[in-house]
């Protein structure tokens, strides 16, 4: 099944969509939509799940932890730095992507750096270029950090930082999201220093 990992932005989704080259697409905080409309769908994705409840004659939870059981569960959790000088997040960003070349060879928590980028995608439709679109830190396992800069303006920017941990161990299921991504977490902050660049203790907002 043909699967295309775009940048942020529903425009991306949208050529896709037109192309015919998908038919669900999906965002980190979980708005979905299908070749209907060129936007999230609330009620689509309701009519979705219920489709499939039917089909499956299962609930949602056995249908989710099933699915853990098979695959491992990823947990997924977001730290945002709000309102921080551009100087200072354009330092953050600069300094990572110096540090790519190191840490396609690093080993953290165990788990090996399996790659390591400055996210840049092509089109394949209209075959423009969006380059930087985030550092990308994929380890061994399955597990991912991502920097990226949103939002930046006259009065600072964002510094968001994605913290994807995978599970494989069923036991681990059932712990908390916070618990879960914890340590992966820590180990974000460390590598790009985010404490001593931007001089807070602890993000503005983490969900």
């Amino acid at each position: 099944i043909p699967c295309y990992e775009t940048p942020t932005g529903w425009k991306f989704f949208g050529n896709l969509l037109d192309a015919g080259k998908i038919s669900l697409c999906g965002e980190e905080s979980f708005g979905t939509g299908s070749d209907h409309v060129r936007e999230k769908d609330g009620l689509w994705a309701v009519l979705f799940w219920l489709n499939i409840l039917a089909a499956r004659k299962q609930s949602i939870s056995e249908i989710v932890v099933g699915h853990w059981r098979e695959y491992g569960r990823n947990f997924y959790a977001r730290y945002d730095y709000e309102n921080l000088p551009i100087s200072c997040a354009d330092s953050l960003i600069s300094r990572l992507r110096a540090q790519l070349p190191k840490l396609r060879s690093e080993v953290f928590q165990g788990m090996r750096v399996s790659f390591c980028d400055d996210f840049s995608y092509t089109d394949p439709i209209d075959h423009s270029v969006s380059a930087h679109q985030g550092i990308r830190l994929g380890l061994e396992g399955g597990s991912r950090i991502i920097y990226r800069l949103s939002g930046t303006g006259t009065e600072g920017a964002t510094l968001r930082i994605y913290i994807e941990r995978h599970q494989a161990d069923m036991q681990s299921h059932s712990q908390s999201v916070q618990h879960a991504t914890a340590e992966l977490g820590d180990l974000a902050l460390a590598i790009a220093k985010v404490n001593e660049i931007t001089g807070r203790d602890s993000p503005s907002v983490i969900t």
